[in-house]
């Protein structure tokens, strides 16, 4: 089919759809069913689990992972956006980061302690090619979208997201307490697994269909241009030298994303160990229902932010919703119960949502004019990733220590206070140095 025009109705719609595919696996794999079937695969007493030769707590050893596949992806992401602007086909790598994260979801129906390694491969697969394929979707916003257009479909992606892998977890909810003991609810939880991964690729189809190949045309892969990413990221670096504001805007955000995201893939295990639930039943629908809780309050999130920020800003917009983060972090270390923690869970989902869609948008907005969008966002995405990989190793780090997540919670109430104040540092307008 002919492309779309930028800013058409169809080409948003589509864009924005591929978030309602790949939600799912941020939903029930990253932050819902898989942590709690991980910790229901160890017994209460013995949170003990040995791999790579070493002993770890089990919730550090999937903190480590997590770091280490966010770092494959960060090296990954300026060779691969590299190719994909010279070649012109960003789509293919996008495909193929979708079948990988898919193919390790389906995988993760057989996870066991007993294959730990092979078990932990496929949870890679799942992480790397969900982040991967992120890489190459992000980078479409400037290409498919205007700038006044960008806030309003990034928050409508997200939104979609959230409502898509809502009904899935709902679904998957049905099938796990319709069992009567804990095996049975575990197969349930494996069957998830792969509802996930065949939702994704499914559901993906249709942004496949509608959303241009590319940029640049008629190129073909060589050895010269393996490492054009690396290239591309120096040329952005010194680009970003004499654009004040979006370097400062870049400083804040890896800041601030550092302790998000970190928040967002360790809150179930936080919640499974930390939390009072009483019994294994009670804290299975518990985390399900706090999970539920904030996707549901984040939709509302997303579009309250957008509204803030056409209003306000996007500068001081982020400044008050990391305030908000930063006060959960100290009211994190204090919860007990799952009273408090479904209050917690409420607050999270409000500006969950909101930061990340309004650091997108605000990101692209700030961008100065250029067709080479992917290497800006490959450079944005590697600085989220490096990030996480800082603000995992920490918090597993300290997890793994002291015994106690509550110490990494409120160390991440640094990292907050740090993006505030660089947050402030950010020109209103734009300045070349």
């Amino acid at each position: 089919m002919s492309e779309l025009k930028k800013g058409s109705k169809k080409l948003l719609n589509a864009w924005a759809f591929y978030d309602w595919a790949n939600s799912v696996y941020t939903l029930t794999i990253a932050s819902s069913i898989f942590p709690i079937f991980y910790s229901a695969l160890f017994l209460s007493e013995i949170k003990k689990v040995t791999a790579f030769n070493y002993e770890f707590k089990s919730t550090a050893l999937i903190t480590f992972v997590t770091a280490f596949t966010f770092m494959v992806v960060a090296i990954l992401s300026p060779i691969l956006s590299g190719i994909a602007d010279y070649v012109g086909n960003k789509k293919s790598f996008m495909k193929f980061f979708c079948y990988l994260g898919s193919a390790g979801c389906i995988g993760l129906y057989w996870f066991s302690l007993e294959h730990i390694h092979l078990s932990l491969l496929f949870y890679f697969m799942g992480l790397i090619g969900y982040w991967g394929s992120l890489v190459f979707y992000n980078s479409y916003l400037p290409d498919i979208a205007f700038e006044e257009q960008q806030d309003k479909i990034s928050a409508k992606g997200f939104s979609m997201g959230y409502i898509g892998s809502v009904l899935l977890l709902v679904a998957n909810l049905a099938m796990v307490m319709s069992q009567d003991n804990g095996v049975d609810k575990i197969q349930m939880m494996r069957y998830s697994f792969i509802t996930v991964g065949i939702w994704w690729v499914l559901f993906s189809q249709y942004s496949f269909y509608i959303l241009p190949k590319g940029v640049s045309k008629s190129h073909k892969v060589t050895k010269s241009v393996i490492f054009n990413g690396f290239k591309e990221l120096l040329g952005v670096w010194q680009e970003l030298k004499l654009n004040l504001r979006l370097k400062r805007y870049l400083y804040a955000f890896f800041v601030f994303s550092m302790a998000v995201q970190t928040i967002m893939l360790v809150a179930v295990y936080f919640g499974e160990e930390e939390i009072n639930w009483g019994t294994d039943e009670a804290k299975t629908t518990g985390l399900i229902v706090s999970i539920l809780v904030i996707q549901v309050v984040a939709i509302l999130g997303a579009f309250l932010t957008s509204s803030a920020s056409s209003k306000f800003g996007n500068i001081k917009t982020l400044i008050v919703i990391n305030m908000i983060w930063m006060c959960l972090c100290f009211y994190g270390y204090f919860i007990e119960t799952p009273t408090q923690f479904y209050i917690t869970a409420s607050l999270v989902g409000l500006v969950m949502g909101g930061i990340q869609s309004l650091a997108r948008s605000t990101y692209s907005k700030f961008l100065p004019e250029t067709k080479d969008t992917t290497s800006y966002f490959s450079f944005y995405d590697v600085a989220e990733k490096i990030g996480i990989v800082i603000g995992m190793l920490i918090y597993g780090f300290i997890d793994q220590i002291t015994g106690s997540m509550r110490n990494s919670i409120l160390f991440l109430f640094v990292f907050f206070l740090v993006g505030i104040i660089l947050l402030f540092r950010v020109p209103r307008l734009e300045t070349k140095n």
